[in-house]
């Protein structure tokens, strides 16, 4: 595996959207020995050389939330590498079909970071949510350094992008979806790579070193 580039002190920050389960990224970064910090103020977003964006739960309280935050034109302003996990990727697409309980028609409008919409998945018989360990088949690119190709990564979710133009690693679950997406300085991935072990660690270590 390779290490966490120490000798130039990063300013790491995940976004605090107010619902994701922030913890345990922070925790799988300082095992690394990344030195985090966890804000919703706009100059300590700005100002950070990496940004982590989390989120757990539906696109639609995820973006009320972020919107009651005023973080929406601070995170479409960000020009370095920025890292969507899980919920946190499928917000940087331009709308979800994740509407949750109060908005079951129509789309959410998301963050507009690259294009893209978020569907149901269609498993095609499988069981949903799309839940535990599955391979993922990855393009060459730096934040898959030192991964196999299909290494093991840990899924939860009902909702994915398709496989399309800024997929970067793709997965199948009854049919093939968007395992990692990428656009300029904007990742994303469905996947959680704090809980996805070693290739996990390699991963967000890629990430750091971007």
């Amino acid at each position: 595996m390779s290490v966490v580039n120490t000798h130039q002190r990063q300013r790491i920050v995940i976004v605090n959207t107010g619902c994701a389960n922030i913890s345990s990224v922070r925790f799988a970064l300082e095992r690394l020995g990344v030195e985090v910090e966890v804000s919703d103020n706009k100059s300590v977003i700005t100002a950070a050389d990496k940004v982590f964006l989390p989120g757990v739960g539906t696109a639609s309280a995820a973006m009320a939330s972020i919107k009651q935050k005023e973080l929406v034109a601070t995170l479409q302003s960000l020009t370095q590498p920025v890292l969507g996990v899980c919920l946190g990727m499928q917000l940087m697409v331009d709308s979800s079909a994740e509407g949750g309980m109060n908005n079951t028609s129509g789309d959410i409008p998301c963050l507009s970071l690259m294009p893209g919409h978020v569907a149901r998945m269609e498993a095609n018989g499988l069981r949903l949510p799309h839940m535990g360990w599955n391979t993922v088949q990855h393009s060459d690119d730096e934040l898959f350094k030192g991964i196999p190709q299909d290494t093991y990564f840990y899924f939860v979710h009902s909702f994915a992008v398709p496989d399309y133009a800024h997929t970067l690693a793709r997965c199948d679950y009854g049919g093939s979806f968007s395992a990692a997406i990428n656009k300029n300085n904007f990742y994303g991935v469905q996947f959680h790579p704090e809980r996805s072990g070693e290739a996990g660690a390699q991963l967000l270590t890629n990430f750091v070193n971007l």
